[in-house]
Order: structure tokens, then sequence, then C-alpha cells
């Protein structure tokens, strides 16, 4: 490698790991994404340490995932994130008040959390990682990194690995509080627990695609395709057309030498 290659190989590397980290921002939400799964459940727990009331914590959690989500909209940004708080706190607030449990507020959550880990890890054990499935749209590959670029899907195996082992290491401490520790202590843990595990899930993530060959952009490659069925077509008929302007050219030609022939 020579000294004029070495600034433009870093230069690429560099840009690789921007677009990974732009398209890591954009699947997981950013910070406003953070903010909107934590929001609702500090609101439930601040409230219910305060006064023990279950309605009003549940009310109070329900209504700032509206409001979430009413912003969202009048930005005219995307409100997966925002929804996705919103029926996660519906689920908890119609459990808690059914069970009348304010600690039950927290189990679909936590059942998520499980179910999530166990998805991540046996999607793995596939050969179809679920970070992946995620990753490969924003990454404008789709699914072509499963046959065509084996490093990044050992990458997303790796990731999905990780996000999978992370989160049961989340309900292992997390299920036993349900079953011991008051409604207070479970919230505030749980609560404490939204952000590291998910930004240690996040960089780990970062670390393993940083590492991996760059995506194949099958929406590229697939303009590309249609431009070259576009230019051929055009040929094609470029090439009709000569062929009957000669056609009638020479019928011309001889109709002409027939005329010279009876003079």
């Amino acid at each position: 490698m020579t000294s004029l290659d070495k600034p433009t190989e870093e230069t690429e590397a560099d840009d690789a790991r921007a677009v990974t980290e732009a398209a890591l921002f954009e699947a997981f939400g950013g910070v406003r994404g953070m903010v909107e799964t934590v929001l609702p459940g500090l609101l439930f727990v601040t409230i219910f340490t305060l006064n023990n009331d279950l309605h009003m914590s549940a009310i109070a959690a329900l209504a700032v995932s509206l409001v979430l989500v009413v912003v969202r909209l009048a930005m005219k940004d995307t409100v997966k994130h925002a929804f996705s708080g919103v029926f996660g706190v519906a689920f908890g607030v119609v459990f808690a008040m059914m069970t009348d449990n304010a600690k039950n507020f927290y189990l679909p959550g936590m059942l998520y959390t499980l179910g999530l880990a166990m998805a991540y890890i046996v999607t793995s054990l596939a050969g179809v990682p679920l970070i992946g499935l995620i990753l490969g749209p924003v990454f404008k590959e789709n699914l072509s990194w499963r046959t065509r670029n084996p490093g990044r899907k050992k990458a997303y195996t790796k990731a999905s690995y990780a996000w999978g082992l992370i989160l049961l290491g989340k309900s292992a401490i997390l299920f036993p509080l349900y079953w011991w520790a008051d409604t207070e202590q479970l919230g505030w843990v749980l609560v404490t627990l939204k952000i590291p595990p998910f930004l240690l899930a996040v960089w780990l993530t970062w670390v393993f695609l940083a590492k991996a060959p760059a995506p194949i952009d099958v929406f590229a490659e697939m303009e590309a395709a249609e431009k070259a069925e576009e230019e051929k077509a055009e040929r094609e008929k470029a090439e009709r057309e000569a062929l009957v302007g000669e056609t009638v050219e020479s019928a011309v030609d001889s109709t002409r030498s027939g005329r010279h022939r009876k003079d």
C-alpha cells in the first residue's frame, strides 16, 4: 500500500463508520427514541412513589405517551418509536388495572424483553440474525448479506447474540425483583436499566459492523439494472428504426433503378 492509498482507505473507513452510526441512530430512534422509551415508566413510578395511586400513575403514563405521538405527528416525523411506546404503556395500564396490581404495569414490557432476547438468539442460531433483518433495509442491502456478503452476515450474527445476551441479563435481574421487590423498587430498577443495556448493545453493534465489509446497495443495483434495460431498449429501437430506414431507402433505390431501365 502506497502513501497515497492510505489516506483514501482511511477516508473510506471513516465514511463507512459514519454511515453505520447514522443508520443505527435512525433504526433505534436516537436520543428522542430513548426519551420516549423512558419517560412513561419514569412518570408512572414517580407518581406511584409519591401517592401510591395506581389510576393516577397509569393515566399519567398513558397521557405522556400520547403527547409524544402528537408531537411526532405535528413535526411530521416518524412515529414508529412513539407508537410502540404507546402500545407498550397501554398494555401495561390495562394489565395493571385488570389485576389491580401496580407491579403488573411492568410485566408486559418485561415479557416483551424476554421474548425479544430469545428471538435474537434463535434467529442467530437459524442463520437469519434478527439485527440483520432490522438493519438490512436501513443500509439499503435488504437480505443480500445472507448469500452475497458473508462478512456482514457474521457481524449481524455477533450483534444479534450480543443483543440477546444483554436482554437475557436484564431479564435475569428484573424477574426476580418482580416476585421479591415492591412496585417502587421494581420501577426504579427498571427505569435505571432502560438506557445502559440499550447503549451497550448499540455500541457493540456499531463495533461489529464498523469492521464488517460495506453493505451491498441492492436499490442502486436495481436502479442500474433498470437503466441498463432502458438503454438496451433504446438501442434496439434505434437499430430497428435504422433497419427500417435502410429498407425504405433500398426500396426507393430499387424503384428508381427500375424507372431508369424503363426509360
